[in-house]
C-alpha cells in the first residue's frame, strides 16, 4: 500500500521499470553443491558487504519497494548481517532462498524477535530426489529444520526445482500433503534452467510434465491450504516475464544487477550505478520495450519460452556475461532451450486459447510493448 505509488510515480518520472522485490546475493558461499544451482557459477568467494547490502535497501526504499529476497550461495551463512538489517529496517518483509540446514533453534528465536524474516526451504521432493541434487543428509537436515520453525510456530515456505526426473513426485498430492504437514504455508515452483557450462539440458522438463504442473498448481490451489506459485506457469497472472524491474530484480555477489536470477548478463553494478541509474541502462530498457516477449503469457520467458529474445537484447545493449569462472554466450544459453520451446510452444497456445483472459496492469504501465 505504501510501495506501489512511489513505485507508479518513478516509473511515469523516469520511463524505467521500478521493482516490486529485489533479490540480492549477500554472499556467493554455500556449503552445499546441488546440480544446476547457478552459484556454483560464480565461486564461493564473493560477497556484498553489510553496508552494500544495507545501501540496496535504502535505495530501494526510496523508490517504493519494501520486499527483499535473499539467495546465494547459502544466505544463512550471513545469519548475523540478515537479522542486522531486519532490525535496521522494520518497514520490510525480507525472505531467504535456503537449503535450510543452518536453521537452528537460536535463528528461530531471532526470527521470533524481528518479526519481519521468512525462510523458504529449497527442497526437490521426497529423500531420494533431494539428496540426488543436494547431496546425501540433506532432507534429513531439512527436517529437521523444519521441525524447529513448526515448534516456534514461524510460518516458513517450500522453493521447489521441478525437472525431468522429479516433476512427478514434486506435483504429487503425496508431497503438498507432507510438506503441508511440515508445517509449509506457501511453495514457490521453479523449472530447471540449463546455465552453465555444466549444465545438463537433460533435466529440462518436456512440453507434457509442464503441462502436468500448470494443472495440478491450479488444482492444490482449490484443494489444499498452501499459496502456490509457478514461475513460468503463472505468467498469465502477472502480465507476462516480471524481470528487469516490472516486478523484480537480481544483484548477485558481485553487485552484478542482473535482471532476473535466471539471466545472467548485466550492463550495470552496484558498485558504479544507483539502482535508478541501473533501471535506466539500456539492457534494463530493451527489456522494458519487449516485455512481454509473447502475446501468449503462458509462455513469458525471452530465454525458455522465446530463446531468440535474449540473444537480442544483449547484442543489442552490449551487456556482459555475469559468470566469473565460465563466460557464457547469450546464443549458447538460448540454444540450448530452442527444441524445448518449440515443443512447448502448441501445448501452451492451446491451453490460452482454451481461458481467455484479460490483460495485466502493474500501476499504469500496461504490459505490451513500448518505445525506448
Amino acid at each position: 500500500m505504501i510501495g506501489t505509488p512511489i513505485q507508479i510515480e518513478y516509473m511515469e518520472k523516469y520511463n524505467c521499470n521500478i521493482p516490486w522485490a529485489i533479490l540480492m546475493d549477500p554472499t556467493s558461499a554455500c556449503n552445499l553443491k546441488c546440480t544446476g544451482c547457478w552459484a556454483a557459477q560464480y565461486g564461493n568467494r564473493l560477497n556484498l558487504t553489510f553496508e552494500e547490502l544495507d545501501s540496496i535497501i535504502n535505495q530501494g526504499k526510496e523508490h517504493g519497494t519494501y520486499v527483499y529476497i535473499y539467495s546465494g550461495g547459502e544466505p544463512l551463512i550471513r545469519k548475523a548481517d540478515i537479522i542486522k538489517l531486519c532490525e535496521k529496517h522494520k518497514d520490510c518483509a525480507f525472505l531467504a532462498f535456503t537449503n535450510g540446514t543452518l536453521i537452528d533453534d537460536a535463528f528461530a528465536e531471532e526470527m521470533l524477535r524481528v518479526k519481519n524474516f521468512v525462510p523458504c526451504i529449497s527442497v526437490e521432493g521426497f529423500e531420494e530426489a533431494t539428496d540426488f541434487r543436494r547431496g546425501k543428509g540433506t532432507y534429513q537436515a531439512i527436517i529437521r529444520a523444519m521441525k524447529i520453525l513448526k515448534e516456534h510456530k514461524l510460518g516458513f515456505g517450500i522453493s521447489c526445482c521441478y525437472t525431468s526426473k522429479n516433476v512427478e513426485v514434486i506435483g504429487s498430492d503425496e508431497f503438498f500433503d507432507e510438506m503441508i504437514e511440515r508445517g509449509a504455508k506457501f511453495a514457490w515452483l521453479f523449472t530447471y534452467m540449463p546455465i552453465g557450462a555444466d549444465a545438463v539440458p537433460e533435466l529440462m522438463v518436456t512440453a507434457e510434465q509442464r503441462k502436468f504442473m500448470y494443472h495440478q498448481v491450479r488444482k492444490f490451489r482449490k484443494e489444499k491450504p498452501i499459496f502456490t506459485m509457478d514461475f513460468w506457469n503463472d505468467g498469465e497472472f502477472v502480465g507476462g516475464c516480471i524481470a528487469a524491474g516490472r516486478a523484480y530484480i537480481h544483484i548477485n555477489a558481485n553487485g552484478d544487477i542482473e535482471p532476473c536470477a535466471f539471466i545472467h548478463y548485466s550492463d550495470s553494478n552496484i558498485r558504479e550505478k544507483t539502482l535508478l541509474e541501473a533501471y535506466q541502462s539500456p539492457f534494463f530498457k530493451a527489456y522494458r520495450a519487449g516485455q512481454p516477449f509473447n502475446d501468449n503469457m503462458l509462455r513469458p520467458c525471452p530465454v525458455l519460452d522465446n530463446p531468440g529474445k535474449l540473444t537480442e537484447m544483449v547484442k543489442k545493449t552490449g551487456a556482459k556475461s555475469t559468470d566469473l569462472k565460465c563466460p557464457e554466450k547469450a546464443s549458447d544459453y538460448c540454444n540450448k532451450c530452442v527444441e524445448r520451446a518449440e515443443k512447448w510452444a502448441p501445448v501452451a497456445d492451446q491451453l490460452w486459447k482454451q481461458f481467455p483472459r484479460k490483460p495485466i496492469t502493474r500501476g499504469k504501465m500496461k504490459p505490451h510493448k513500448e518505445a525506448v
